[in-house]
């Protein structure tokens, strides 16, 4: 079998679909050829084999609202011949490419999230992509929640598929050498830690987690970077507690996991449902740490077990966090007892070994044009 992934861009670019297009084209490559097929960061186009996985990365011309323009994108969908095509949502010139390529292959949509900032620019495009929808054997989602908060999917329910994305739990083990990173970490600060780990963007709700820690008693460190960035140091700026909250900047994947084990409570406080699920989440419960997380209309609430692997609190509401973060930090009992169950929940239904089978057997089912029963979205069902 023969199959395309058409995606953004594939790392070493970072994000989160780039992470499980990787994860999904090297889970696949000892069983079938597989191609993926996505935009440069210049106008050249450059093939090469990564993982197993024959990488295309078609030159783009320009991104704007951060679309790649990638003109030439038909031509290799064309050429691939692929037996199945898996696109990844959203990706507007992508999609368009398809749908005028002509090709016959089975059609898979991964919707990893709807676009919820550029409204006009969505009106236009809503009609290709429910095309798209309609012409697909099978749409994978990553949680229930996608379809239950997704309007435009809420009409093809009965061919959603639900594929929790996963992590690699041993990559977040306490070695003796994060243990030791970790210690030296805690050492730094005379206060508990909390930690937030993510993209400065305007859907993080950064400024409500900042405006929190007016009245907590820990050290909130911030790691990662992004477009918010100046505006979260000068609102830190003026938080009454002088060095109470650390910026790190981007950090190495084996650092952010020594920062995940050193702190005590893990925050992800966002307000708009671009956050469609918050695998950062999984990272920190793979670290058996409690998280504090949103409602927000995604499957960020899925994910985080309200009372079970955290506490889930309502979105923008600076004083509700306030009071989630002390419940936790004053009672280690429960943080403990939330961190083994975000870890024994990981461990169950958020691996990449896990994530990988299952798109198997949809892709097996998807080139008969069915849907795998096994996994179908059942409303209330927790997949």
């Amino acid at each position: 079998m023969r199959i395309l992934h058409l995606g953004k861009y594939y790392p070493p670019y970072k994000g989160g679909m780039e992470t499980v297009l990787r994860d999904l084209c090297e889970a696949h490559a000892a069983r079938a050829e597989v191609i993926a097929l996505v935009a440069n960061e210049s106008r050249s186009t450059l093939e090469e084999q990564r993982g197993g996985v024959r990488l295309i990365r078609v030159g783009r011309i320009g991104t704007p609202l951060s679309v790649p323009l990638v003109p030439s994108l038909r031509h290799y969908i064309r050429r691939c011949a692929a037996d199945v095509i898996i696109h990844h949502e959203p990706n507007p010139v992508a999609l368009l490419s398809y749908l005028t390529s002509g090709s016959r292959a089975a059609f898979v949509v991964w919707f990893h999230s709807d676009i919820v900032r550029q409204r006009v620019f969505y009106d236009l495009y809503r009609p290709f992509l429910r095309r798209a929808l309609m012409r697909a054997a099978v749409i994978v989602v990553a949680s229930p929640n996608h379809v239950v908060y997704t309007p435009v999917l809420q009409e093809y329910a009965d061919k959603c598929c639900v594929v929790p994305y996963g992590v690699r739990p041993e990559q977040f083990a306490l070695t003796p050498d994060v243990e030791a990173r970790a210690a030296t970490i805690r050492r730094a600060s005379s206060l508990p830690i909390v930690l937030f780990v993510g993209r400065f963007s305007y859907y993080k709700g950064l400024e409500h987690l900042v405006d929190a820690m007016r009245r907590v008693r820990a050290r909130l460190i911030l790691v990662g970077s992004g477009p918010q960035e100046a505006v979260i140091r000068r609102q830190a700026e003026r938080v009454p507690t002088p060095g109470c909250i650390e910026f790190t900047g981007e950090l190495p994947d084996a650092e952010m996991v020594a920062h995940l084990h050193a702190c005590e409570v893990f925050v992800l406080p966002s307000v708009e449902r671009s956050e469609a699920f918050g695998v950062v989440q999984l990272e920190a419960m793979a670290c058996g740490k409690p998280v504090v997380s949103t409602e927000i209309p995604s499957g960020v609430p899925w994910v985080n077990q309200h009372g079970r692997t955290g506490l889930i609190v309502p979105p923008g509401d600076s004083e509700s966090l306030t009071g989630a973060i002390n419940a936790l930090l004053e009672d280690p009992e429960r943080r403990k007892h939330f961190g083994e169950a975000g870890r024994a929940r990981v461990e169950a239904t958020f691996t990449v070994t896990r994530m990988g089978q299952a798109f198997w057997d949809i892709l097996l089912e998807a080139r008969r044009g069915r849907v795998c029963a096994a996994y179908r979205y059942r409303p209330g069902k927790d997949a």
